[in-house]
């Protein structure tokens, strides 16, 4: 009687998993999270990508008048002309789009749009710098 009535619990049990539950089912959440390229973060980027761009104009032209990089980690690649300034610039701007968006992803709206401004601003002081001592 044993056997037949554990049988019994384990086939009810296997039917009752391919029931289909449906009207037991939650509907999805709404989707809160705002949009990642609103008009704030087109200009950032936008300026960004002027101020890389800036950096690295002034940067090859103060190696060519004897001046050295100071960032030890480009140094490598910016002291191999054009194409390592532009591998250079790609990977400043990946690493600083890319922090912003994973900092958007997570929720951390604050964080990102301070992070994007400080970002901006840090990239400012370095062209500045640079402007400074190639004059």
């Amino acid at each position: 009687m044993k056997y037949l009535l554990s049988i019994f619990l384990l086939s009810a049990a296997m039917q009752a998993q391919t029931f289909a539950v449906s009207k037991f089912a939650l509907p999805d959440a709404p989707s809160h999270q705002r949009h990642f390229w609103t008009l704030e973060t087109k200009a950032n980027v936008s300026i960004l990508a002027g101020l890389i761009a800036a950096d690295a104009i002034t940067t090859q032209r103060g190696l060519n008048q004897g001046l050295r990089e100071s960032n030890p980690i480009m140094r490598p690649l910016v002291t191999r002309g054009t194409a390592g300034e532009a591998a250079a610039s790609a990977l400043g701007f990946g690493a600083g789009v890319g922090i912003v968006y994973l900092l958007h992803r997570t929720n951390h709206y604050k964080a990102e749009r301070i992070t994007m401004r400080l970002i901006v601003a840090g990239e400012s002081g370095f062209v500045a710098n640079n402007i400074i001592a190639i004059r």
